[in-house]
């Protein structure tokens, strides 16, 4: 019996190797690879992502941005890493991912796969010149980070450390993208966020923090406590900014 179900599953995936190699030697229609985006496998949304073409048109970003949250984790790093390519290399793109919706853009910055993080945030940057974008995502991610230190807050001992390590993950994340968009939240959120982020006892998030206010002239407070933290790379960061910007 058991024999027959390895069988099985072995076949299985020989024939989704196979089928996967076979896509991936065959050249798509543009609208073909929308279609995938929208009706596929996950090989072949996966497939789809990582032959798509370019982006002239709202449903063709939308293709793209709707494939970035609740779907496979292949799916998602595939279509992350496209955006970023497309952003890049076809300037023209821009305005267009920046009309799509900017909560996917959010969500997909916090997700569990720090690619996707990484990808997404590189790829918003290159998007922060649109005023209305901006100031939408980052509202967006001072409601994740907000959340989530409001969460950590909540914690005590005898709370499982995966619990605790999940919304200290997605504050890295959110700070990370704050280094960026900083500008484009109120003074006072921003102070308060800095500040409940600077007593975290994760050394790295402590270091977003330092990579942000070197950035700025004010939070001097701050500043001047974190410059004696205990910890010799958020004192760095602080000591020498330069090396960090």
């Amino acid at each position: 019996m058991n024999e027959n179900i390895n069988n099985s599953t072995s076949n299985k995936i020989d024939n989704n190797i196979e089928n996967a190699y076979v896509m991936s030697q065959r050249i798509y229609e543009h609208s073909e690879l929308i279609k995938l985006l929208s009706e596929g496998s996950i090989a072949e949304k996966q497939i789809a992502a990582l032959e798509f073409d370019y982006v002239k048109t709202q449903d063709d970003a939308a293709a793209l941005i709707k494939n970035l949250t609740g779907c496979d984790g292949k799916i998602r790093e595939a279509v992350a890493h496209k955006i970023y390519y497309l952003i890049k290399n076809q300037p023209d793109s821009k305005s267009i991912f920046a009309e799509c919706s900017v909560e996917d853009w959010a969500k997909a910055t916090i997700d569990i796969n720090a690619n996707i993080c990484r990808s997404i945030i590189d790829s918003a940057k290159e998007l922060i010149d649109n005023e209305s974008f901006s100031k939408a995502y980052a509202q967006n991610i001072v409601q994740y980070t907000e959340e989530a230190l409001n969460e950590l807050d909540k914690f005590i001992y005898r709370d499982k450390k995966y619990t605790i390590n999940k919304q200290l993950f997605k504050l890295y994340w959110c700070l990370e993208a704050l280094a960026y968009f900083y500008k484009f939240v109120p003074d006072t959120v921003m102070e308060s966020i800095l500040n409940r982020s600077s007593v975290q006892e994760e050394y790295t998030i402590r270091e977003k923090v330092a990579q942000i206010i070197v950035k700025t002239d004010k939070y001097s407070k701050l500043k001047s406590r974190l410059s004696d933290d205990e910890n010799y790379y958020v004192r760095q960061i602080l000591h020498h900014p330069s090396f960090f910007q």
